[in-house]
């Protein structure tokens, strides 16, 4: 197929170790355009993409929610795909991207992700993408952000949160276009190979950081809360753990149960805090209630 112009959007902070693999790697897929979003780097990250001939633009580390529309608004055409810098994309991932748009009759289409095997923890997440992620066809609930080919009017009508740093940028956005009504999204065929340090504490750190996206979702979208719940306490460590050991993959099991209660020890923590640091109804001096 003939694939249209694409505008390839790459946010980054402090991934000076693994942005030049994910931009050459872009570079091989012939995009008609690439920004990357620089969120504050204190290290050579845009000093790297610079030299390989990005254009960059710097965000003052406003956030990843508020970073991936202001690469939205930049970008000059009217397919985006978001691509981070742990990804690497195979050459023919845009055209595939849009072969799968086209199939599926989609406005959004994330690729599967394949992560690539360093060591016990990337064969866990490997295994657990396999698990829920690889399942190509249209979505009713959420997709991830990246690696994922947009048509630039969903990001025009439904918007990143560009004032709150600390929201989940896909389950916010998500949120928001399945309100509207009115677009189409869901997973391809196409995979996209990914690098995640292989460390258990790279991990736990990723973890707590999915964990305080969580808590923040939940806060502003008390309507949604029993969603978020439900994939916390059901979806993670009993769904999914049970789907990973029938299908043979024991250790999608454990690492759906350490990222899960992770996760939901940090948003316990955190609605705990706003429990009890909400300010008290004072008496007055009379005895009664203020």
């Amino acid at each position: 197929m003939t694939r249209a112009p694409v505008s390839v959007v790459l946010c980054a902070r402090n991934e000076a170790s693994r942005i030049e693999k994910s931009i050459r790697a872009i570079e091989a897929c012939q995009p008609d355009e690439l920004i990357v979003v620089d969120g504050g780097s204190t290290d050579d990250t845009v000093a790297i993409a610079e030299r390989l001939g990005a254009k960059v633009i710097r965000s003052g580390g406003r956030g990843l929610a508020p970073d991936r529309q202001l690469g939205a608004d930049n970008a000059t055409y009217d397919l985006i795909a978001f691509i981070d810098a742990d990804h690497r994309p195979a050459p023919d991932a845009l055209v595939s991207l849009q072969r799968d748009m086209e199939a599926f009759e989609l406005y959004v289409v994330q690729a599967g992700v394949g992560i690539e095997d360093n060591g016990f923890w990337n064969r866990a997440e490997h295994d657990a993408m396999a698990v829920f992620q690889h399942q190509p066809g249209p979505r009713t609930l959420m997709i991830g952000v990246a690696p994922t080919l947009y048509r630039k009017e969903v990001l025009q009508a439904v918007r990143f949160d560009e004032v709150n740093k600390d929201q989940s940028d896909d389950a916010d956005l998500f949120k928001r276009i399945v309100d509207t009504g009115r677009f189409t999204f869901g997973v391809g065929r196409t995979i996209v190979p990914q690098y995640h340090h292989p460390e258990f504490s790279d991990y736990m750190g990723k973890f707590r950081w999915y964990g305080r996206r969580d808590a923040e979702f939940i806060r502003t979208h008390p309507d949604r809360a029993h969603s978020m719940y439900f994939h916390l306490f059901v979806r993670y460590p009993i769904w999914r753990p049970i789907k990973s050991v029938f299908t043979g993959r024991p250790r999608a099991a454990i690492y759906f149960w350490v990222c899960g209660l992770t996760r939901l020890g940090v948003v316990i923590s955190k609605r705990m805090q706003a429990l009890f640091s909400r300010p008290q109804t004072q008496p007055s001096e009379s005895g009664d209630a203020a």
